[in-house]
């Protein structure tokens, strides 16, 4: 079992460097310009238009499309996990922070709803005692 998680761990290893190239990549300045050129130069040539370099050129772009979703998800995921051990830290270390929101993610619907009202309800205590005060 312990070597099927190294071998997993590896895994990952490998998978997280590859998306990060990927998304590089996918997120460069340079290549999204050279993509723009070269789908330019395939729309201009009409002998371009046939039917097998149009299979091949849509056959490109439906891989890349699909292997790109795994890529962002991917970052998106690694980006989600980092802001939220970010967030946890911060209201962790605030004496005066409820420590209900802390792992929040972790929470059903139903109970972010119900932390939501709660909050919203704190908020109208609080303008109601900032017009009290402005009032005297």
């Amino acid at each position: 079992m312990e070597r099927l998680k190294q071998k997993y761990r590896a895994f990952e290893r490998f998978f997280e460097k590859i998306t990060s190239y990927g998304s590089f990549l996918l997120g460069n300045s340079i290549v999204f310009f050279i993509a723009v050129i070269l789908v330019s130069f395939w729309i201009i040539h009409r002998n371009f238009y046939s039917i097998i370099a149009a299979n091949l050129v849509g056959d490109i772009i439906q891989a890349v499309t699909f292997l790109s979703l795994f890529i962002i998800q991917k970052t998106f995921n690694h980006f989600s996990a980092s802001l939220q051990l970010k967030l946890n830290e911060l209201i962790l270390s605030h004496d005066q922070a409820s420590n209900l929101i802390v792992s929040i993610e972790k929470k059903s619907e139903h109970e972010i709803i119900e932390l939501q009202k709660e909050y919203e309800d704190l908020q109208n205590i609080v303008n109601e005692e900032e017009k009290s005060e402005e009032e005297h």
